[in-house]
């Protein structure tokens, strides 16, 4: 069967790519590779074992208040607009 297909940059870049390197027909290509996806369509991918993230409490630091790191990341934040609007100089 005879069709037109529209395909995107990337995919016929892909395509091009794939028909070079295996020195196969564009049209092979592209018909072979259709046939993988239809073929994987039909039956579920496997995921194999499923990951699981296991929690683990790292903690801080000693000396680290957790409940004063709002005041410092606002002492960063001030010591920046200080550096970059008084101690830098206006060009005007």
């Amino acid at each position: 069967m005879r069709t037109t297909l529209t395909v995107d940059d990337d995919v016929a870049n892909e395509l091009q790519r794939i028909s070079r390197t295996t020195r196969q027909g564009f049209k092979t290509v592209v018909n072979e590779l259709l046939r993988r996806g239809l073929a994987a369509g039909a039956v579920p991918v496997s995921t194999g074992d499923r990951f699981v993230v296991k929690a683990k409490s790292c903690g801080f630091l000693s000396g680290i208040d957790p409940l004063k790191l709002n005041l410092l990341a606002d002492e960063i934040e001030a010591d920046q607009f200080v550096e970059q609007h008084i101690l830098k100089p206006r060009t005007s």
